[in-house]
């Protein structure tokens, strides 16, 4: 049986750790290179909440003052409206209609876009979101509430607390109505 010598094992065991270092020292690099560093971004709630909505949502007005400002042309929304609903309706008018039940309820704010299909009613709501700026975004992913009147001059939205849940005709004469329709979202600019 062979015994080797305390100057063999010796190198042996050198040769050994200088392998592992070198393995080592190689993953180590290659650590480093697979997870490059990265710099964290800054934790500013209002900065993060403006991002989500961007990224999300496209700007349409701001309230300064108590008043609406517009940062999208009213005649593109005009035909972002007519585009949406894609049956003919012609849309004349577009307001942001402020609604809140109770002083102390948090206002919503509805993008509304008013008009006619073959001389009969239409209108169609979207739900603003509000951020901490009192900037007003429209989301791709918010509902559109679709008002359709037969008989009536003028429909009106209702609603319980700040969401729509229903339509009013404005002069119900016997088989005049307003249907609402809800869809789930909307192409508003896409």
């Amino acid at each position: 049986m062979y015994v080797p010598s305390f100057g063999h094992t010796t190198r042996l065991l050198t040769g050994l750790l200088l392998l592992s270092a070198g393995l080592l020292s190689s993953c180590e690099t290659s650590r480093r290179q697979a997870f490059p560093e990265v710099s964290s971004p800054v934790n500013d709630p209002t900065k993060t909440e403006q991002r989500q909505l961007e990224a999300t949502s496209k700007l349409v007005a701001e309230i300064a003052e108590g008043k609406t400002q517009y940062s999208v042309p009213r005649d593109q929304l005009t035909r972002n409206f007519i585009r949406e609903f894609g049956d003919g309706t012609v849309v004349d008018k577009v307001v942001i209609r402020k609604v809140q039940e109770k002083p102390k309820d948090a206002p919503i704010y509805y993008l509304v876009g008013l008009g006619l299909k073959d001389g009969m009613f239409r209108g169609m709501a979207i739900p603003l979101r509000k951020s901490t700026d009192n900037s007003l975004y429209l989301s791709s992913n918010t509902e559109r509430y679709i008002l359709q009147g037969t008989g009536c001059t003028f429909c009106f939205f209702n609603f319980q607390g700040n969401k729509i849940v229903g339509t009013t005709c404005e002069e119900n004469t016997g088989g005049s109505s307003c249907d609402l329709t809800v869809k789930d979202n909307n192409t508003f600019f896409r």
